[in-house]
């Protein structure tokens, strides 16, 4: 197993509360494997992730409880000297927005060449070498002009495949790909994501795939986790989650998915109401003023993930 976080929890200390952006999550990854993270905005897939790096601010922000054993070592147990061989060398992060995690200052080039002259010790000819490759194997043509371009040079698709190279420099062991794909048009979108998984696949990396588009993740993840409210609602295989989904939060987002097998004449149902406060969280199941199948037992307890059998498990009291 390369990844297994255990009861992980991540508060944020605020003026008007405490805000349990992850609330005692549990899952594990194994090597060359793809996880997605899915669910709506501010359901803490984001946090999850920035956890896994102990990227943490602190404050507001602390990781207060759980084990994050990544490589058979507890991330939240290493120092300062030590996280920082792990973060781009063995945990690499592809960013959400390229267009603001490029610094505009520093060629695209030298971006690329720092994590290889940083960790792997390449020397400067060396890591201008590997930068050229890493660019042409992200389809970035003319490498050599483009590695020594400003990133306001490069479209959002172009930045977003010099996001894709940094991560892969220098081979880690897992890639966390937090929407890679925002503000891109669906064909790019695609060859991105194709882009993704066939090098991971080349380097034999895992991937986390931070998402909340369930409509790609069929194609390139192996499992799935739902979120909800710091909360992980409902986790499977992809293929046993699309073909039998459980939990009425995952059945209304996949109800709100444009598909090619659907009657062209039955319209697209949205996911009723909005995300919950998260600093004045509902008591019992976080998602039951929006759930179209509530019952009382939904207003009172919180349920707890129960397996269903096929490695499916749930967080709703109506499957039990």
């Amino acid at each position: 197993m390369l990844l297994n976080v255990k009861n992980l929890s991540t508060h944020f200390y605020t003026p008007n509360g405490v805000i349990k952006a992850v609330d005692n999550i549990s899952f594990d990854l194994n090597k060359g494997e793809t996880l997605a993270l899915v669910g709506e905005s501010g359901c803490g897939k984001s946090v999850t992730a920035m956890s896994i790096l102990n990227l943490i601010p602190n404050p507001p922000g602390k990781i207060i409880n759980g084990e994050i054993i990544f490589e058979n070592r507890d991330i939240l147990k290493l120092n300062s000297k030590e996280i920082r061989q792990v973060r781009g060398n063995r945990i690499a992060i592809i960013f959400q927005e390229p267009m603001t995690s490029l610094n505009p200052f520093l060629t695209v080039g030298y971006q690329i060449m720092e994590p290889l002259i940083l960790h792997k010790g390449l020397q400067k000819k060396d890591a201008y070498k590997t930068c050229c490759n890493l660019l042409e194997k992200v389809h970035i043509s003319d490498s050599k002009l483009r590695a020594k371009s400003y990133p306001h040079m490069f479209s959002g698709g172009m930045k977003q495949r010099t996001m894709i190279a940094m991560g892969l420099s220098c081979e880690p062991s897992l890639i966390i790909a937090d929407e890679p794909t925002t503000a891109l048009d669906v064909t790019i979108q695609a060859q991105l994501l194709e882009l993704m998984k066939n090098l991971t696949r080349e380097i034999k990396s895992s991937m986390i795939l931070i998402t909340h588009d369930l409509s790609i993740v069929a194609r390139y993840a192996d499992k799935v986790n739902v979120m909800y409210a710091g909360r992980i609602v409902e986790k499977a295989s992809a293929k046993e989650l699309y073909a039998n989904p459980c939990h009425p939060y995952t059945i209304a987002l996949m109800d709100s998915i444009p598909r090619i097998d659907r009657d062209i004449k039955k319209k697209l149902t949205p996911v009723q109401g909005n995300p919950p406060d998260l600093h004045n969280l509902p008591n019992g199941c976080t998602f039951h003023p929006r759930c179209n199948k509530m019952i009382d037992k939904c207003k009172e307890l919180s349920p707890e993930l129960k397996p269903l059998g096929n490695n499916h498990e749930t967080a709703c009291w109506i499957n039990e």
